[in-house]
């Protein structure tokens, strides 16, 4: 696993972005065949159980970590990609969300709006790590029992 180097205060966004970025390099470093987390799905007590499969989480984690890591693709560069392919059932959520939360985000302050996004990405960040360690940890039972199986 990467250990963090940089030191910030426990609930600092950045220390929540570092560790994603740290757990999300580690379990690609780990998932040396993505293709057998394939049809496989969280327990039953994993949030996502009946969801996408863990290649389809592990595509997703890589993805936002790109963003983490490197920044936003402009508005417009994002606007095309979405119109270039289908945009999914979330994405098409989340904007129908985004809409409706549009008229009540204007109506409060700056401080107000950037204390809610914040707090929100704060809380979606720390979500996504345990998904990251916990496919991490799937993967690693997965090819344990394989080697089991070899010996």
């Amino acid at each position: 696993m990467q250990v963090l180097t940089k030191n910030y205060p426990k609930n600092c966004l950045l220390t929540v972005m570092d560790r994603y970025s740290a757990v999300v390099h580690n379990m690609e470093q780990v998932v040396m065949f993505p293709s057998l987390l394939q049809d496989v799905q969280l327990s039953a007590h994993g949030h996502w159980a009946g969801g996408p499969d863990l290649y389809k989480c592990f595509t997703m984690l890589k993805a936002i970590c790109v963003d983490v890591d490197h920044g936003l693709l402009p508005r417009e560069e994002w606007q095309v990609k979405m119109a270039g392919g289908e945009a999914s059932e979330a994405e098409n959520e989340a904007a129908a969300m985004e809409e409706a939360n549009g008229e009540v985000l204007r109506q409060l302050d700056l401080e107000a709006q950037f204390h809610l996004h914040f707090s929100s990405l704060h809380h979606i960040l720390t979500c996504l790590t345990l998904k990251a360690e916990e496919v991490t940890k799937i993967y690693q039972e997965i090819t344990g029992q394989m080697k089991k199986l070899e010996a």
